[in-house]
């Protein structure tokens, strides 16, 4: 287990951002799932005006469907997984060619089915050396307990949660960092 007050701050040199499984036919059955979507969009733009990469995860997309449009377009790539654990189907291997170097990279989740593919997706990671950060808001199960439960396990684990501003205005660190009038609007605007 890492422990989370290693890391007091995402590093935005060794961040990744991962989106978890954001399909279009699972949207519709997650508890609140157009906040999860609206609040998950929100972190892939602040991600991309950062320069923070961003990889999506979609989970047998032959049966369940892509992800949703606008949120895939906002992903340098799409990794198509089996497993629930994406590091089951090559996701540590992705994080370290957007990020090489030794671990641990500080990566960045929130996902669909909190406490199965984001779970065990973000545990994979945890286990594989890398930090992880939780936009808990951007995080949905078709239950709400479930998706509460998933957080507490994985903080528990060495995860730790934040909100969009917490993570935006850590990644930027001053208000002289080159986008903070950019990133500054896009916090208004929510």
């Amino acid at each position: 287990m890492i422990d989370p007050t290693a890391a007091a701050t995402p590093d935005p040199t060794r961040s990744v951002l991962v989106l978890v499984d954001y399909q279009a036919r699972l949207l519709p059955a997650i508890a609140d799932g157009a906040q999860v979507l609206d609040q998950a969009l929100a972190l892939a733009r602040l991600a991309r005006t950062l320069g923070i990469p961003v990889i999506g995860t979609e989970e047998n997309p032959a049966k369940l469907g892509p992800n949703v449009d606008s949120l895939r377009a906002l992903c340098d790539e799409t990794l198509t997984k089996m497993h629930f654990d994406a590091c089951g189907d090559g996701l540590l291997a992705r994080l370290a060619a957007h990020r090489p170097g030794p671990a641990p990279r500080d990566v960045v989740m929130a996902g669909c089915e909190a406490h199965v593919c984001l779970l065990q997706t973000a545990l994979g990671v945890l286990r594989g050396g890398d930090r992880v950060w939780l936009v808990s808001a951007a995080c949905g199960s078709r239950r709400v307990d479930d998706q509460a439960l998933a957080m507490t396990r994985l903080q528990q684990a060495g995860a730790v949660c934040v909100n969009l501003d917490m993570l935006a205005f850590e990644w930027m660190r001053t208000c002289e960092h080159p986008q903070f009038r950019a990133v500054l609007a896009q916090v208004k605007a929510r």
